[in-house]
């Protein structure tokens, strides 16, 4: 097919041809092929420029370590950029084309880059650009945000599904190479449920392209009987093109599984990619090890990999990577390329070993240079020879391609992810991960094992262990055995000495040695400075490949051990994730989930217009016929309650039921009033306190029973009042006898409001009702007509006489109806949340627009409520603090303008009469603000310094944004009935 594709051998189906393209041009491959591989056998060598100088790049790895071959593919909403073409499985019509260069690969302008290169060292952005001061909006930021990147995000929508799934086991195994594959077997033979993910569309790992035998039979085909056992048991779960990204707390793991990545034009009935939240009882890292580049001058010429790829290429995809390979390597990696290269019939132009001796031998007529060294190597846009130093002699080696191998790093970031740092091992001469606990263990060459019998052994037992420590029972199996195994030992080497050109140690972020070293001298060395001043691991390589080679040169740089300088944090995600990923379904109208009340029925028949609240939608205003503006409904609404009465859904209130002896005791620290006296049948009102004496929410305590309390809290904060509560229960005060329980979805609550309200309520409930008999605040269950049990309280929003009934959710549209019916001779009308917050705001009640999180009790003028005599509760001791109890604090306000005809918006600020705008001259600002139809004016409720003493000023209401000034009178915050005589009627 190609000068670079044997004619035989891999594990690619030849009888499946596929056509695909890279930058316009067509290409030959194979199923089974990555977009990688493919490219090799066509002799591309060139796949992309590098970020910071452009520089022609080449691929380096075989894996998701690749930190040159990032390309996009596919077309517009399906376009997908820095793809690593080393994952990317081929399939027939796939469209590739290579990122941050123009007008072309070949002919980048980006590349006059490397003309500036002594003026683009380490650390250059935070010299260069800040001065002159007014170039950084104008000149640096623009040409900064427009150089950022490789690729390019697609502006049209994607048009494919994602999904997300949660999975539970009794074992995780994460990597599916020899150790995973032997710690899946024996796990699911012992009858334990195992999840096995790998990140390849072929299990096997390591074993399929390797040409050891075990068992008599080549690797793949012992991988391939062990994954047709494992397909076979229904306790088992297959997951290729599955990434493990991350762990996280009660060993929870995070992966993404690619579903129809490998499709042109993926089934719409599937989704492409699906995150997996996977719930493991115990877990197993078998992640493998990663070869580690060589550091030397221009090992960055396409045409340079490690060894590890070029024998993955030449033995499973049966490509090579060159006519003629040189090979300088470490240890005796590079010998077992050498060997596998020379079967296929390559030509291996020489072994280059910067060791003077090793028991390695190389095969038969293979020159062997010890004790030397690549210095350099050249080509133009392809490597065409090598620089070898020995003895102080330098010669050159044609070759057309260099397997350099520099030692193995095992994969331990899963092990790091929740903070543990790994562990230097002087003997592997690696970092290995830490120890993990008993939910999480690191098995194989992620482990440090060294030999692949060491590998398969470690997998076993490991599996074991976990299997006897969860109760199963394991059958004793015989080892399987290995024929001609090479171990991977090697002799440390981070980076050669006296190279000609630039030796790259990060080669996604164009990070050399003199960048180190530059930082080194600039005081930047710690390795978090030295990752942020010279780029070194960052990006979407995030040092896979090339931070424990920057450990150790940085660890040379200083005479220390790499012990002492240690590693960067590991994070999730280890490879990037889709954002179409993260999100699954939550897309267009699906972003967030939508929740509607049990009464949201019954609002479609009475003619609401819902608006989003939060998650809810909630019945905004009740338009009818005749009316031609929103406002006109409100006013309509609101003077009808007032008059007669209203009928609102409160569902979407959060209701918190609390039980256990302990429950009262329990309260009492959580409110900042005392609710320790509090009768059975009763309600009150009651706020709630951060730590820092701000408060946090407020809303209604009832007790229904000995120890049964209900908690209401706004919408807005139901979720946070919850896990508020469930700290202090869980951490706080773990010895008090309470249980928690959100009830606000069982319950479907009305607020019944007005003067007549009572009336009509009456004929619903069998219950006597009476003032004396249900007075202000009462909170008891109730019997309807019909024997259906609710609950009810005497609370009021709006300052009018007001009850709130409760019925269990099925039951609230009928029960809604049937008050309407009832009511409708009384004038009963239906009215939603802009008229309850017009109704509120009359009544100068607050709600989170002024409980913002900078207020206390006191600033809203109910420091009547903070019983300092209480012994303890959260936020006592914080509000005591300077300044949280000064003169000059904003405090809770009524506006009105002088002018009746005036109005203002919320937001505006407030300042002194005729002061000009200034943050010197700012007395606060306006927090809430409607049309009163009561009055007939704009009111609003405001924070205002000492605005207590102030009642009667004058004061500037400042609206910079609209450019509109309002003179208003500073007023008590109780605009209606401030006796609250209507409220106890």
């Amino acid at each position: 097919m190609s000068s670079y594709r044997l004619q035989n051998g891999g594990l690619i189906k030849r009888d499946r041809p596929l056509k695909f393209t890279f930058d316009g041009k067509s290409m030959d491959g194979f199923e089974g092929d990555t977009l990688a591989s493919a490219l090799l056998a066509n002799d591309q060598l060139l796949v992309g420029r590098s970020f910071k100088y452009h520089r022609p790049r080449g691929i380096v790895t075989a894996g998701s370590a690749e930190p040159n071959a990032l390309v996009s593919i596919g077309a517009q909403g399906r376009s997908t950029p820095n793809t690593r073409a080393t994952m990317a499985e081929l399939y027939d019509g796939l469209s590739a084309r290579s990122q941050n260069c123009w007008p072309s690969l070949r002919y980048d302008i980006g590349a006059l880059n490397a003309l500036f290169s002594p003026l683009l060292g380490a650390g250059f952005y935070y010299k260069t650009f800040m001065w002159p001061k007014g170039f950084w909006e104008k000149v640096y930021e623009p040409l900064i945000r427009k150089a950022a990147g490789l690729g390019k995000a697609a502006m049209q929508a994607d048009p494919d599904a994602y999904e997300k799934i949660w999975a539970h086991c009794d074992l995780l195994v994460v990597g599916a190479g020899p150790t995973g594959l032997m710690a899946a077997r024996t796990a699911a033979r012992a009858g334990l449920r195992v999840v096995l993910a790998d990140e390849s569309f072929a299990l096997g790992g390591s074993l399929l392209s390797e040409t050891t035998k075990i068992d008599g039979q080549p690797a793949s085909a012992f991988a391939d009987q062990v994954v047709a056992e494992l397909s076979s048991l229904s306790n088992v779960t297959l997951l290729p093109r599955t990434t493990v990204f991350g762990w996280y707390d009660d060993n929870v793991f995070g992966a993404v599984e690619r579903v129809q990545k490998h499709s042109k034009l993926p089934s719409p009935d599937r989704p492409v990619e699906r995150l997996w939240r996977i719930i493991a009882k115990r877990a197993i890292v078998a992640t493998g090890a990663e070869e580690r580049p060589l550091v030397f001058g221009g090992n960055d010429r396409p045409g340079v990999m490690t060894a590890g790829a070029v024998r993955t290429y030449l033995n499973r995809y049966g490509v090579a990577a060159g006519r003629s390979v040189a090979i300088f390597a470490n240890g005796s990696a590079g010998y077992r390329t050498a060997a596998d290269l020379q079967t296929a019939g390559v030509e291996v132009a020489a072994i280059i070993d910067p060791r003077a001796s090793s028991a390695d031998e190389a095969p038969d007529g293979v020159r062997v240079l010890r004790g030397a060294n690549v210095v350099g190597t050249i080509g133009r846009g392809r490597l065409s020879s090598v620089i070898v130093e020995r003895m102080g002699h330098r010669q050159e080696i044609g070759c057309d391609a260099l397997a350099m191998s520099g030692g193995f790093s095992p994969v331990v970031h899963l092990a790091c992810q929740r903070g543990a740092k790994p562990v230097w091992s002087d003997a592997a001469q690696a970092f290995l991960a830490p120890d993990a606990g008993a939910g999480l263990m690191v098995a194989g060459s992620a482990a440090g094992h060294a030999s692949l019998p060491d590998c398969l052994r470690d997998g076993a037992a490991k599996a074991s262990d976990v299997a006897k420590d969860l109760g199963f029972k394991v059958k004793k199996m015989p080892l399987s055995e290995v024929e001609g195994d090479y171990d991977s030992s090697f002799a440390p080497l981070w980076y050669v000495t006296g190279s000609i050109g630039k030796a790259f140690v990060d080669f996604q972020n164009d990070v050399h040695i003199g960048d180190l070293s530059l930082a080194e001298r600039e005081a930047m060395g710690f390795v978090e400075h030295s990752k942020r001043y010279t780029t070194t691991g960052m990006a979407t390589d995030q040092g896979k490949l090339g931070n424990v080679n920057a450990v150790g040169i940085i660890a040379g740089m200083r005479g220390i051990s790499p012990a002492a300088v240690g590693t960067t944090t590991f994070r999730p995600f280890y490879t990037p994730v889709s954002m179409g990923a993260m999100a699954g379904t939550s897309r267009t109208e699906r972003t967030r989930p939508v929740r509607t009340s049990p009464l949201h029925g019954w609002a479609q028949k009475n003619g609401a217009e819902f608006v989003e609240s939060g998650l809810w939608y909630r019945a905004s205003w009740f338009a009818r016929s005749d009316e031609t503006s929103w406002r006109e409904s409100v006013d309509r609404e609101v003077l009808n309650v007032r008059a007669n009465a209203g009928l609102c859904d409160v569902s979407t209130l959060g209701k918190i039921e609390l039980f256990g002896k302990d429950a009262a005791q329990f309260l009492n620290r959580i409110y900042c009033n005392p609710v320790l006296k509090l009768p059975i049948g009763k309600a009150r009102y009651g706020l709630m306190l951060r730590e820092d004496g701000m408060v946090m929410d407020d809303g209604t305590l009832s007790r229904l029973g000995q120890n049964h309390y209900l908690i209401s809290t706004t919408t807005a904060y139901a979720r946070e009042v919850m896990s508020h509560l469930e700290f202090a229960a869980q951490v706080l005060w773990p010895d008090l006898d309470v249980k928690l329980l959100s009830v606000s979805d069982q319950w479907a609550q009305m607020a019944l409001a007005g003067p007549k309200s009572r009336v009509i309520l009456q004929k619903l409930v069998e219950d006597d009702i009476s003032n004396a008999a249900f007075p202000a605040l009462a909170a008891k269950e109730v019997t309807l007509k019909g024997g259906l049990r609710a609950r009810l309280f005497r609370i009021s929003f709006s300052g009018e006489l007001a009850y709130e009934l409760a019925v269990p959710a099925g039951f609230g549209e009928a029960v809604a109806d049937a008050l309407m019916e009832i009511g409708r001779h009384h004038g009963i009308c239906a009215y939603g949340v802009e008229a309850m917050n017009v109704l509120r705001i009359e009544k100068g009640f607050v709600t989170h627009s002024e409980i913002d999180g900078t207020v206390t009790p006191d600033d809203l003028g109910l420091g009547r409520m903070f019983a300092d005599t209480k012994p303890d509760f959260i936020g006592k001791r914080l509000s005591s603090r300077f300044g949280l109890t000064a003169a000059d604090r904003y405090q809770l306000v009524g506006l009105k303008p002088v002018d009746a005809e005036d109005s203002f918006k919320v937001g505006a600020h407030l300042l002194k009469e005729g002061a000009r705008p200034s943050l010197l001259n700012d007395q606060g600002h306006v927090t809430s603000v409607c049309h009163s139809p009561t009055l007939d004016c704009c009111i609003g409720l405001a924070l205002l310094k000492s605005g207590r003493e102030r009642m009667g000023e004058k004061i500037t209401v400042w609206d910079g944004l609209h450019g509109h000034e309002v003179l208003a009178t500073i007023c008590e915050p109780v605009f209606v009935d401030p006796a609250g005589q209507k409220l106890h009627g």
